[in-house]
C-alpha cells in the first residue's frame, strides 16, 4: 500500500496498542505512562473481553499488549487466551520481572503470541539506573527460561545516550539467545519528559545509529525512527506517523488515544464505553478524522527530505512544547525550532 492510502486510514487499525493497566512494579524513569499503581476505573474482564469481541468483528489481525506491566493484571492470561480463541495474534510487552516457569510454559504453549522483554542496555550499569535495581538480572532470566523452550522472543531496547555505544553487544546478547533485537525511540511522555535531554541521543548519535540501522536490517524499529529516513535511505519500518491513521492505543480505562506515545487528552478520540464502541470512534471520531486529511506543513513542507520523514513525529514535539507544524526535535537538519507552545491538532 503507499503512503497516500495509508494516511487516509483504514477500517481497522493495523497497529492497536492496549495497555492493560497503570500497574507495574517497576518505575522506569522514561515510562510513557508515568505507571505505578492501577486505577479503580480500569476495564474490568467482562468489559475487556467484550472488547476483543469488537476487534474480532473488525478483523483486527493482532494487538499490541502492554502497561504498565500487563502480566500484573490477575486476568492475564484469561484475556491472552480469549483473544487468542478469537482469532487475534498478540504481541505482548513485559519487564520479564514475572515469567516465572509455569509462565514461560504458558508462553511457549501458545501460537501467534510474540512476546518482547524490555531492556535498556547490555549490561546492568546500563540498564538499571533506567529500568530498576535488579531488573537487569531479572529480565535476563526471564530470557533464558524461554530460550530455554526454544521460544523465539524479541528484546526492545529504548536508544538513549547512554546506551546506542551497546548496540552491537545488544544484538549479539539476543542472537545468542536465538531471539530479535527491536530498538525504539526515546519519547518526552509520562516520566519521559523528566529525563528527556539527559537520555536522548546527541544529533551525532543518532546519525550513528541511522547508519547501524541501514547496517542491521534484521533489528526491528516499527515507525520509531523515521525522522531519521530525511539522512537519505529509508530505515526499516513504517515510515510515517500512523497515528489516527493505521495505529491508536486503548488505556487501562478505555479512553482511545491517536498514538500510544501521546497519552494525553488533546489526543483522545474517546472512550470505548461511549454508544457505538471502539469502532465508533475508530471510524467517525472527529479527531482522527481530521487527522486523516491533515499533514504536516510549516518549512518542513519546503523541505526536500519532507517526502522521507513526513515532519517527525508528532509526539515528540507535543510534549517538548513545540507546534505540531514545527521539525521534529531531533530533525537531522538541526531545525528542531524551540518551544513555541501546544496547538490544538484540530486547529492546524
Amino acid at each position: 500500500m503507499s503512503y497516500e492510502i495509508f494516511r487516509q486510514g483504514l477500517e481497522a487499525p493495523i497497529c492497536l496498542t492496549w495497555e492493560l493497566t497503570y500497574g507495574c512494579n517497576l518505575r522506569c524513569v522514561h515510562c510513557l505512562s508515568s505507571s505505578g499503581e492501577r486505577r479503580a476505573d480500569e476495564l474490568g474482564t467482562a468489559e475487556a473481553k467484550a472488547l476483543i469481541d469488537e476487534w474480532a468483528a473488525m478483523k483486527v489481525f493482532y494487538i499490541n499488549v502492554g502497561g504498565g506491566e500487563p502480566m500484573a493484571r490477575p486476568d492475564f492470561f484469561e484475556l491472552m487466551d480469549y483473544s487468542l480463541e478469537r482469532g487475534i495474534g498478540v504481541k505482548f510487552s513485559t519487564n520479564g520481572t514475572l515469567i516465572d516457569e509455569p509462565a514461560a510454559d504458558w508462553i511457549a504453549s501458545r501460537d501467534y503470541l510474540d512476546v518482547q522483554i524490555s531492556l535498556d542496555g547490555a549490561t546492568a550499569a546500563t540498564n538499571d539506573p533506567v529500568r530498576g535495581s535488579g531488573s537487569y538480572m531479572r529480565a535476563r532470566r526471564a530470557m533464558e527460561l524461554l530460550a530455554a523452550r526454544g521460544f523465539d522472543f524479541k528484546i526492545n531496547a529504548v536508544a538513549t545516550r547512554q546506551n546506542v555505544g551497546q548496540l552491537d553487544a545488544l544484538h549479539a546478547l539476543a542472537r545468542g539467545y536465538g531471539a530479535h533485537l527491536r530498538v525504539t525511540r526515546l519519547r518526552p511522555a509520562g516520566r519521559g519528559v523528566a529525563v528527556w535531554q539527559a537520555l536522548r541521543p546527541t544529533h551525532a548519535q543518532n546519525r550513528a545509529l541511522y547508519d547501524w540501522l541501514l547496517a542491521h536490517p534484521d533489528v526491528m524499529t516499527g515507525d520509531s525512527f523515521f525522522h531519521l529516513s530525511a539522512y537519505g535511505q529509508p530505515v526499516e519500518g513504517l515510515n510515517m506517523c500512523g497515528a489516527g491513521r493505521i495505529v491508536c492505543c486503548v488505556d487501562p480505562v478505555g479512553e482511545v488515544y491517536a498514538c500510544p506515545f501521546v497519552l494525553a487528552p488533546e489526543f483522545s478520540g474517546g472512550n470505548v464505553r461511549d454508544p457505538g464502541g471502539f469502532a465508533r470512534l475508530w471510524r467517525h471520531s472527529p479527531l482522527f478524522a481530521h487527522m486523516r486529511e491533515w499533514q504536516v506543513g510549516g518549512s518542513c513542507q519546503s523541505c526536500n527530505a519532507y517526502a522521507s520523514c513526513h515532519g517527525g513525529c508528532m509526539a515528540a514535539k507535543h510534549f517538548t512544547g513545540r507546534a505540531l507544524d514545527a521539525p521534529d526535535p531531533d530533525c537531522v537538519f538541526e531545525r528542531g525550532e524551540p518551544a513555541g507552545g501546544f496547538i490544538p491538532l484540530l486547529s492546524v
